[in-house]
């Protein structure tokens, strides 16, 4: 059985890719730019975007099962409209695909950020409705993509939705977002903690609910993936542990947080690299910390592995490949 990928060089899509391996099936990825999560793996490789529908169609054809994760994700806006082209036409164009080469089943990658968070005092679940229209444009984009994957199933695609929590994990070589607050923590270059947390859910557990959606989940629904939900000060104490890394002295409230904000995307601007927070992303630490994963503990068997073990198994991961001590 040929199974596609689509961004498959990504930190989830890279853990995908060597668990279909392991699995032995035959596996073709579309290739946009850099691959070296992909590196030593025996896959089939197309050259191509999502934005491109030509290279779909070479991508597709012949498929029976695919995973779609090829997303851009931005906590600093969405200035020129490539994310939302991206997460909206990209997914269009993978669906139109799909549909027109037949293929059986399409398991779309979207985000917790596809839901509102409001009201914050219940938890969230599959029912919970989009986000709001003055949510990140990230959030705004995720919500769209969904609605391209429903009205693709009205018009005869087999897909369901999975929607991972904060996703952290081993062979994230770029790496995520979520990858370089643990590696900022270990070096003690986190310039300080935050008053607030993420749910964090480790990318093998995500991978494996992923691969039980492609077999058992039911056509058009949403599954969340959740993990644990911890604060920045539970995580850098976890991150002590594993590595015996010094814990920030400092955790700045959420207003004095906002207001260094600016400040921090000036700094990363000037030394080109991306900041760890933003006054959008800074509002996620507010939000999303019940999450109910019923439904896809039920139908998936989705049983998230304690945090301490994905932060551990994280950090020997980024220390076998040389990258604790990168600067």
């Amino acid at each position: 059985m040929t199974v596609v990928v689509t961004g498959a060089a990504g930190h989830v899509g890279g853990n995908l890719v060597r668990a279909l391996l392991e699995q032995k099936q035959h596996v073709r990825v579309l290739v946009h730019q850099d691959a070296r999560a992909l590196a030593g793996l025996e896959v089939e490789r197309v050259e191509g975007d999502v934005l491109d529908p030509q290279s779909l169609q070479r991508l597709v054809q012949g498929a029976e099962l695919v995973y779609h994760l090829a997303a851009v994700i931005s906590i600093s806006g969405d200035p020129g409209g490539e994310m939302r082209r991206v997460n909206v036409e990209g997914t269009r164009n993978v669906a139109r695909a799909c549909i027109e080469a037949g293929v059986g089943r399409m398991v779309h990658f979207s985000s917790i950020h596809a839901f509102s968070h409001r009201p914050d005092e219940l938890p969230i679940d599959e029912r919970r409705g989009p986000p709001a229209p003055d949510a990140m444009p990230y959030d705004l984009s995720k919500a769209a993509g969904e609605r391209e994957v429903q009205a693709a199933v009205l018009r005869g695609l087999d897909a369901v939705i999975v929607n991972p929590t904060a996703v952290v994990g081993p062979h994230d070589y770029r790496p995520s977002h979520m990858g370089q607050v643990l590696v900022d923590l270990h070096r003690g270059t986190f310039p300080a903690l935050v008053d607030g947390g993420f749910d964090w859910v480790d990318v093998r557990d995500v991978v494996q609910a992923a691969i039980q959606a492609a077999r058992l989940g039911r056509r058009g629904e949403r599954y969340l993936l959740g993990g644990t939900w911890a604060t920045f000060g539970e995580l850098a104490r976890l991150v002590h542990e594993a590595t015996g890394a010094r814990v920030p002295s400092l955790t700045a409230p959420m207003w004095l947080a906002h207001i260094g904000a600016p400040f921090m995307v000036a700094f990363n601007r000037l030394r080109g690299t991306r900041p760890l927070y933003t006054n959008s992303s800074l509002q996620a630490l507010r939000h999303h910390r019940w999450i109910s994963c019923d439904k896809a503990r039920q139908a998936l068997d989705h049983i998230p592995r304690p945090l301490g073990e994905t932060v551990r198994d994280t950090l020997a991961w980024f220390d076998g490949a040389g990258m604790l001590d990168r600067r």
